[in-house]
Order: structure tokens, then C-alpha cells, then sequence
């Protein structure tokens, strides 16, 4: 008889008792266990200047503060968030000064007006994005994309090292990387990518077979060293009332790509009979994306924002088997202590007692709750979720 393979977490799962507890509880709310104590953590902050002036320690970690989980996954990174991978990325530099502006060309090739002596905090506006036409492409940016550049895998052992050895105690294994629709928007800016694909659907479709070249190539570099969990796609594909394109664009320009980048990842994994799951991170009225994106497989969304309409108890009963992170409204948490335990026992309970939930705020939580604010809203997460 053939030996069974190690249980490493790579050639095989790490058995339950040899997991941190961190980990084992978040493969346990993956799995959508009902009941369990749900996992503490947030998905993050444009408030911690106000906090200081709120008498925040700052001597005292957050997740001490807050009572939040070490994180149970360990992120692969290396392939892009809300902006493509490039390597190298552009320079840089200052274009144009505008008296209490500044335009300035970003790493990713854009040109953004900011405030001088100012560029994070708030949302920038873009004048212009780096492809413009098949010139711009090819020029400017399809060769920053190369993967076989050495560069992008200098320190790929030590990155595989630690990869492994999170493997072995349990953590959740996550490639996360931009999604197609981020980096098209990201490359030609949300307007110039709607006009692409009508009047220039061959340029879309070659920045998208770079994209999955890319993803494709890195991803198979670390799967000879681990086993994935789960593939993370950064979307935002939603607006407040829904999808920024077209369904029909969607299945002819993104959704052939992240089905064959599936399929190989899951032909390349080393444990053949490991779940790999599919999240999709959006803003916005996200409902209308869920059909489509069940055609790849999601298994897993992220942060329903409630301003835009999302409720995650209404959603979680049309997908009962949808894992899902987020939808905690930041204006509740603006409001005190009695909207916040109003609202926090019309969520947690039912999404508790369903399992696949992590409460979240529906984005980064925004300057305009205050310490006090939040601190009870922390009290009452840890109070309900058990």
C-alpha cells in the first residue's frame, strides 16, 4: 500500500491538535461551523490620528487594545493589490505645481492631484492612467509585467521558508493579488475601461492575458513549495447601486481568465484534495456581482458596505453558503453606544448561529467615530461573538 503523506500542511493538513488555535479557528469559520466564537479582527483604520487626540495609549498594541486574533492565514503577496505588480514600478515625481496642489505621477504610472505635502488620508483625484491606446501599453507598462524578471523572486526562499513553516502550525495559506477588473481600472481608470472594451477589446484582452501570465507564472513558483487555501482577488467592481460593468463583460473579459488560472492552480497543488477557496473583495452594492462570480467558484466575499445597501443578514439567507467578512455599518459606529448595540445585536446573533461570518467594519473604520465609540463597539463584538 502506498504511505499516506505527510501531514506537513503542504503534502498534507496539519492535524487539528497541532494547529494554533488562531488558525484552527479560522479554517473553522471557512468551513462555516455554526456557533463558534467568531474571529476578532478588523479590516482597518482612517481614525488612529483622531484616537491619539482621543487619549489612545500609544504604547499598547491594537490588538491588545481591541482584543483582535493573531491572523490565522499567512499572504503570499508578490502579484499586486489595488494596483498591478510592476517591476519595475514608475518613478515617482512631481509634474506640476498648482499652488495648494500638486499633480504627481505615481508608482503605478498615474497622474493624481493631491494636496501638497499631503497624499494619504483621503480619496486623490486621477487625470489621467497610464494606458491610453496599444502605444501606451506596449511602451509604457506591458514590460514591467515580465515574469521571468530575477527581480521579482530575489528573496522567494526566504519568502517559501516562512511560507512552510506557517504551513506546518495550521495558518491558512493565502495567495491574495489584484483582481482583472482593479487592474484594468488601475491601468486605464474606471471610465477609460468601459470605452477599452468597446473600442479597443483586443488591448483588454492582451493586458489581460499579461495579468494572468504573470499570476500564473508567480503562483506555480510558490505552489512548488506549498500547498494554497485560498485565492484572494482584489475586485472593487461595485458602486453604490451595483456593477461597474456589464455581466456581459464580465464573462468576456475576466471571468475566462480566473476560471483557467483556477483550474491551473488547483492541477499545480501538491495536497490534489485540499479545498482552495475563492474570495472576491468589493466596495459597494455587491449583489448583483455574486451570480457571476459563483461561475469561478467564490466561496468567500468581502466588506458589504452597508452605506451602498448591502445587509449581511438579508444576504446571508439568499446564499446560506456564502462565507462572508464585513458589513458593519461605519455610520453606526459614529452614532453611540445605543445605535451600536441595536444594530450589532440585529447582525451578530443569526450571522453567529449561521457560521462563515467575521464582523468587520464595511471599510477602513473612518476618523469620524471616536475612540469611546469604538471601544464599545469592541465590548459588544467580543460579548456576542462568544
Amino acid at each position: 500500500m502506498p504511505e499516506s503523506p505527510i501531514a506537513d500542511g503542504i503534502h498534507a493538513m496539519v492535524p487539528r491538535e497541532q494547529m494554533v488555535e488562531h488558525a484552527r479557528r479560522l479554517r473553522d469559520t471557512y468551513a462555516m461551523v455554526p456557533g463558534i466564537r467568531l474571529v476578532r479582527r478588523e479590516f482597518g483604520f482612517y481614525c488612529l490620528e483622531r484616537w491619539k487626540r482621543d487619549g489612545m495609549p500609544q504604547d499598547v498594541p491594537l490588538a491588545e487594545l481591541f482584543d483582535y486574533d493573531p491572523p490565522g492565514f499567512h499572504p503570499l503577496g508578490q502579484l499586486g493589490w489595488c494596483e498591478a505588480a510592476f517591476v519595475p514600478s514608475f518613478e515617482t515625481r512631481v509634474l506640476e505645481d498648482r499652488g495648494a496642489h500638486e499633480v504627481v505621477q505615481d508608482y503605478a504610472g498615474r497622474h493624481v492631484l493631491y494636496f501638497k505635502g499631503r497624499r494619504d488620508g483621503f480619496m486623490p483625484e486621477y487625470l489621467e492612467h497610464p494606458v491610453r491606446d496599444q502605444r501606451t501599453w506596449e511602451e509604457d507598462v506591458k514590460w514591467r509585467m515580465d515574469p521571468t524578471s530575477s527581480e521579482r523572486y530575489a528573496d522567494l526562499e526566504e519568502r517559501m521558508a516562512a511560507a512552510r513553516q506557517a504551513a506546518g502550525q495550521g495558518y491558512m495559506i493565502q495567495q491574495n493579488l489584484i483582481g482583472g477588473y482593479m487592474y484594468l481600472r488601475s491601468l486605464m481608470g474606471p471610465e477609460g475601461t468601459l470605452y477599452a472594451v468597446h473600442d479597443m477589446p483586443e488591448v483588454v484582452h492582451d493586458c489581460m492575458q499579461t495579468w494572468f501570465r504573470l499570476a500564473d507564472t508567480v503562483i506555480a513558483r510558490h505552489q512548488e513549495h506549498v500547498t494554497l487555501d485560498e485565492l484572494y482577488l482584489a475586485e472593487d467592481i461595485c458602486y453604490n447601486h451595483g456593477l461597474l460593468i456589464s455581466p456581459a463583460m464580465m464573462r468576456e473579459f475576466l471571468i475566462p481568465y480566473y476560471q483557467q488560472l483556477i483550474a491551473n492552480i488547483k492541477a499545480r497543488q501538491i495536497d490534489r484534495s485540499r479545498h482552495l477557496y475563492v474570495q472576491i473583495d468589493t466596495d459597494g452594492f455587491a449583489p448583483p456581482a455574486i451570480p457571476v462570480y459563483r461561475a469561478i467558484g467564490m466561496d468567500a466575499m468581502s466588506p458589504f458596505e452597508v452605506a451602498a445597501g448591502c445587509d449581511v443578514v438579508q444576504i446571508a439567507r439568499q446564499y446560506p453558503d456564502l462565507v462572508m467578512f464585513g458589513g458593519i455599518d461605519k455610520r453606526v459606529m459614529a452614532q453611540g453606544p445605543a445605535a451600536i448595540d441595536e444594530y450589532l445585536q440585529h447582525v451578530i446573533p443569526p450571522m453567529r448561529a449561521r457560521g462563515g461570518y467575521i464582523p468587520t467594519c464595511d471599510h477602513g473604520v473612518p476618523e469620524e467615530v471616536s475612540y469611546e465609540n469604538y471601544l464599545h463597539y469592541r465590548k459588544r463584538c467580543v460579548e456576542l461573538g462568544g
